[in-house]
């Protein structure tokens, strides 16, 4: 089994997105002996300029091209070391509207790759998520709590994970998987809440929130989630699987107060909205393994990584200007 150490050719799919794009950054900046290979379908969440800084480094080296296609994958996954999938279609609204384009990057893109990987030795790495749980009136769910998603995002992450795992038993292929919480930080598509929030109170317009605000999020600045990953590819076991958590759960209502006391917005931007279709009331998730295991901790407060990610939003404004305001909408799932 390969780990991270010498000098690492490592795959990154979906590295113009968000979480992407800052840990294709992170590795560069901090690991630069190691070698990038960025594929990428440039999908709408995708940005050239999320992969500026390091676009010119030898150490670096960029495809377009979808995960879907076995051909290219094939050629790229020969080459490197070790696989790391955040390609994605990640918006459960979207998924609402329409889901076929979520089966096709999030269940069959990564049985493309299984099937690449299942006769060699490359390590790969799944980038999964809390939804896989479905909503949780109680408690906090582990490693191994059931499955119980609630959108069809949700549903197609389940199902990558459950094709991973019998790859693992039957192929012995050498996968990892993480389930990380709700992401947030720079660059991260507005179409989310959290900038979704920053970029309409900017403009003094109003804020969209579905039902009573009351639905509770754990929060994780993505900088501290691509450490975690970093950590699981260093010293993961094959065929585990990591929760990744940052004990940061706040229901929605709150977020956006927050983040307005931030930018001395008034509250009165707020404005309920109706609800989204089996919209989950809460998620939880146990990290104690990534902690105790593979020492992982996360070193963002939630006050600090909003002060972050509002300052950085206010400072790049060029960055979503140019995408348009069309996914400010206040109910995305309807269209």
């Amino acid at each position: 089994m390969k780990k991270f150490t010498g000098v690492l050719k490592i795959l990154v799919t979906g590295g113009l997105g968000f979480i992407g794009s800052n840990f294709i950054n992170k590795i560069l900046e901090e690991f630069s002996e190691h070698q990038v290979v960025n594929v990428d379908s440039e999908f709408y969440g995708s940005n050239q300029k999320n992969v500026q800084k390091v676009a010119h480094s030898k150490k670096y080296s960029y495809f377009k091209g979808n995960i879907c296609n076995h051909d290219l994958m094939k050629k790229l996954i020969n080459g490197c070391d070790i696989i790391v999938n955040f390609a994605a279609e990640s918006f459960v609204d979207r998924s609402i509207a329409n889901a076929k384009p979520f089966f096709d990057s999030n269940t069959y893109g990564v049985f493309n790759i299984l099937e690449i990987i299942k006769n060699t030795e490359k390590r790969f790495i799944q980038i999964s998520t809390d939804e896989v749980f479905g909503s949780l009136q109680s408690g906090t769910a582990n490693e191994n709590s059931v499955f119980n998603p609630s959108s069809p995002y949700a549903a197609t992450k389940a199902s990558a994970e459950l094709l991973i795992k019998s790859y693992v038993k039957t192929y012995n292929c050498d996968c990892l998987i993480t389930r990380c919480t709700n992401n947030y930080g720079p660059q991260q598509y507005p179409e989310k809440l959290i900038p979704k929030v920053i970029l309409l109170a900017k403009q003094e317009k109003k804020i969209p929130i579905y039902g009573n605000g009351r639905n509770v999020r754990d929060w994780i600045y993505v900088n501290d989630h691509c450490n975690a990953i970093i950590d699981v590819m260093k010293n993961g076991n094959s065929g585990e699987t990591y929760n990744i958590s940052a004990n940061n759960e706040v229901d929605n209502l709150a977020i956006i107060k927050n983040i307005l006391s931030i930018m001395n917005k008034s509250e009165d931007l707020i404005e309920f909205v109706e609800d989204r279709p089996g919209h989950d009331f809460r998620y939880s998730m146990n990290s104690e393994k990534i902690r105790k295991n593979l020492g992982w901790k996360e070193f963002t407060s939630l006050e600090k990584g909003l002060a972050l990610t509002v300052n950085w939003y206010l400072t790049n404004v060029e960055w979503w200007k140019e995408l348009g305001l069309n996914v400010l909408t206040s109910s995305p799932w309807k269209t």
